[in-house]
């Protein structure tokens, strides 16, 4: 088996909600439009690595989203996007401050870790650069809100960063956030990661791998206020048994039916 930190994130989240997606083979649609001008700005900051047009980059990724009809959230418009990442663009690039030597080999990197003869676990990072000249393991994020800065030392928490730093071995972790706001803003955030918190971390995979493969995928409600994981979970159809709410966000892959006996066993 190949793990990921996102299969670890999804377990730990939920098991009963790994069940649906990783075996039951219900996969959300590439509907929401902030996750898709995600990714086609990803590919704009990596065209501007390498010293393409990372403007024409952009309107190139997110055009073919135009007329998909993505779910947008609040007052966001694909124009509205796409001008506000060629303003996040302008101002990355006018602050000068992240520098990526080799950006063919140092963009989108995937780091694999043996954890025994039968388990492997994969990460794919999006830079190892510098940040004002420290070099760091680098992740992008774009959003619509600022990330919090405090308590100082809150970044070093954050499960990513730790997992990447525990698979690259480097310390200092750092993500630039590009923030979708009326004015927009770019954040510099950055930590050093443990020794400690980076096994503490290992032993947590290897932990939550065994009772994957123990089959313990009992379900964790989350309906409580004020925060509702379950209702912006895009399973919760499933769990619900209302096929109308799965189908509307939810596709499955082929061959997933045959996994039908999972059902059968005792959780």
């Amino acid at each position: 088996m190949i793990y990921s930190y996102t299969q670890i994130s999804q377990y730990l989240t939920c098991p009963r909600r790994y069940r649906h997606r990783y075996l039951d083979g219900w996969q959300e649609k590439d509907s929401r439009a902030a996750m898709l001008f995600g990714r086609s700005f990803e590919r704009a900051l990596a065209a501007y690595f390498l010293r393409q047009d990372a403007a024409e980059t952009l309107f190139r990724e997110w055009q073919p989203c135009r007329n998909q009809e993505p779910r947008y959230s609040g007052n966001d418009t694909w124009d509205r996007m796409l001008d506000q990442g060629i303003q996040l663009l302008d101002r990355f690039c006018q602050d000068d401050r992240v520098r990526i030597r080799q950006p063919g080999r140092n963009l989108q990197i995937k780091f694999t870790r043996q954890l025994s003869a039968a388990n492997e676990f994969v990460a794919f990072i999006d830079a190892i650069g510098q940040l004002d000249g420290r070099r760091s393991v680098i992740e992008w994020k774009t959003t619509a809100s600022r990330y919090p800065e405090e308590p100082d030392g809150l970044l070093a928490l954050d499960p990513q960063l730790v997992c990447y730093s525990w698979m690259t071995g480097i310390a200092s972790v750092a993500m630039v956030v590009f923030v979708r706001k009326r004015l927009v803003e770019v954040q510099y955030l950055r930590t050093t990661i443990t020794e400690e918190r980076r096994q503490e971390f290992g032993e947590l995979v290897r932990d939550t791998i065994h009772r994957i493969e123990s089959a313990q995928f009992l379900p964790h409600s989350g309906i409580r206020f004020p925060q509702n994981p379950c209702s912006s979970c895009p399973y919760v159809g499933l769990c619900l048994g209302r096929p109308d709410l799965a189908e509307g966000v939810l596709v499955r892959r082929p061959g997933a039916e045959n996994l039908g006996w999972l059902d059968e066993l005792n959780y």
